[in-house]
């Protein structure tokens, strides 16, 4: 985990070799790698995960700091896929005493014959009709999306004053790989999976798309914006880098 920060903190470690050396940006770790045919800086993220910073040889590594400084949600973004894609997560099979997570606390799944509705949270377990369990992932995705978009638009309703934005309103609904989104119009989106997260993770998320009304792009105009609202950004943004896809398997 990373420690909070109050302002970033970077180190660089050069190598012996000029066409290959090191730096470390926080808790990332890239190798330099230079080439006289390159016009552009390049950052890309290797199968094993290695990280790798392209970049002509005239660019210093001030320069090479700030550019990976302004691509570190990319980066985070990109290793948590590949952890995705490397690691299996079972999927739910909604039978008695499954654990199911809501705002990061495990909820134990009961089956009842009787119940007023096809799913309901009663005293702290699930509670699911067992004629609704041929549909249970879509009953859950249903309950999972009423209650993210209420407690999202109230996490959204806290910060929009001091973050000085009036977003348009927020909607919920499945982003693929992405937690939230920026939409035309100042709308808000957010993935519903976003509810299973940790409550002060989610929050991060919601900091984080309300900056990008003020800031488009990652750059660190975004992440001084983030952190004024946010101190703590950094630990939380390594948290669901790392435990994201904890929540994918239902």
């Amino acid at each position: 985990m990373l420690e909070p920060l109050t302002s970033p903190h970077h180190r660089a470690d050069a190598l012996a070799s000029e066409s290959e050396a090191c730096i470390e940006v926080d808790d990332l770790h890239l190798t330099i790698r230079r080439s006289a045919q390159r016009q552009t800086m390049q950052i890309t993220v290797e199968r094993t995960g290695e990280l790798i910073v392209s970049a002509p040889p005239e660019v210093e590594i001030d320069r090479l700091r700030d550019f990976v400084t302004e691509k570190r949600f990319w980066i985070y973004t990109k290793l948590a896929q590949k952890d995705q894609l490397q690691r299996k997560v079972p999927r739910k099979e909604f039978v008695g005493g499954e654990a199911h997570l809501y705002l990061g606390r495990s909820h134990r799944l009961k089956l009842l014959d009787e119940q007023d509705a096809p799913l309901k949270l009663v005293n702290s377990r699930f509670a699911l009709r067992r004629d609704a369990q041929a549909g249970a992932r879509e009953h859950f995705i249903r309950w999972y999306s009423e209650r993210a978009r209420i407690w999202l638009s109230g996490r959204v309703a806290d910060y929009q004053s001091r973050m000085e934005v009036a977003p348009a309103g927020v909607k919920v609904q499945d982003l693929g790989y992405r937690w939230g989104s920026c939409g035309k119009g100042d709308w808000l989106y957010f993935h519903w999976k976003t509810i299973l997260l940790p409550a002060r993770i989610a929050e991060y998320v919601v900091v984080h798309e309300i900056a990008h009304l003020h800031e488009p792009h990652h750059t660190s105009a975004f992440w001084l914006r983030v952190e004024r609202a946010m101190p703590d950004y950094a630990q939380r943004r390594a948290w669901l880098a790392e435990h994201g896809i904890d929540v994918e398997g239902i």
